[in-house]
């Protein structure tokens, strides 16, 4: 039930999955750009919390009260796993790994984009001891998880390892025995989305995940 707070309609809605709640505030989104009456909102993973007022106003008007009966009409009636899909049919995938003495403390990282760019969701993770190569292939692994999870449909994936670029399109050879389970989990992954590519990126480019690669191992180590 919306309540009146501070001369704002205000309610608090949770979901599922923050994949179900992004779902929601695109669909949210695309209704006030409709009415040209925007609503203020925070996003916290799952829970999302709006206020409407009319600001020319100062007050909550009958605009503000469209929009929220217009809002719960979404959640009562709309599949957001549907929308979450619609949104996220196309997005961009950042992934890296890092070992400080290859092998040594290492960690991963992955930042996911929506097709607007928007950075939807981003994890890093600590390893342990492994070498720089293992912790790259088991940065795009954790990335793939996540897309999948999240119902991407059409992957683009960046990396700013030539290296395992090349082997991942099948242009290097991999020597490494101990990469070779990694590259089949790699191949299993790739073959579940509809389309999906994979390019070389100078590291600036993928400053998402690699600050969050070193973030991490500043941390744990």
């Amino acid at each position: 039930m919306w309540q009146t707070k501070n001369n704002s309609l205000y309610k608090k809605f949770t979901f599922k999955s923050f994949g179900d709640a992004f779902g929601f505030i695109s669909q949210v989104a695309k209704v006030a750009e409709r009415d040209n009456h925007h609503p203020k909102w925070t996003n916290d993973y799952n829970e999302v919390e709006i206020w409407l007022t009319t600001h020319s106003a100062g007050k909550v008007t009958p605009k503000d009260k469209k929009l929220a009966e217009e809002i719960d009409k979404i959640v009562s009636g709309v599949d957001v796993k549907s929308s979450k899909l619609e949104t996220l049919k196309r997005a961009k995938l950042f992934t890296d790994g890092g070992s400080r003495g290859n092998p040594g403390p290492s960690a991963v990282a992955y930042a996911l984009l929506n097709s607007d760019d928007i950075v939807v969701k981003k994890n890093f993770e600590y390893l342990g001891e492994t070498t720089n190569n293992q912790a790259e292939y088991k940065g795009l692994l954790l990335g793939l998880e996540a897309s999948k999870e999240m119902g991407v449909l059409n992957l683009e994936v960046y990396m700013d390892s030539l290296l395992e670029v090349n082997q991942v399109k099948g242009l290097f050879k991999i020597k490494n025995q101990e990469l070779l389970p990694l590259t089949q989990k790699v191949k299993e992954l790739s073959s579940q989305f509809e389309t999906i590519s994979f390019t070389h990126v100078p590291r600036e480019m993928n400053k998402i995940a690699d600050q969050l690669v070193n973030d991490c191992l500043d941390q744990n180590t």
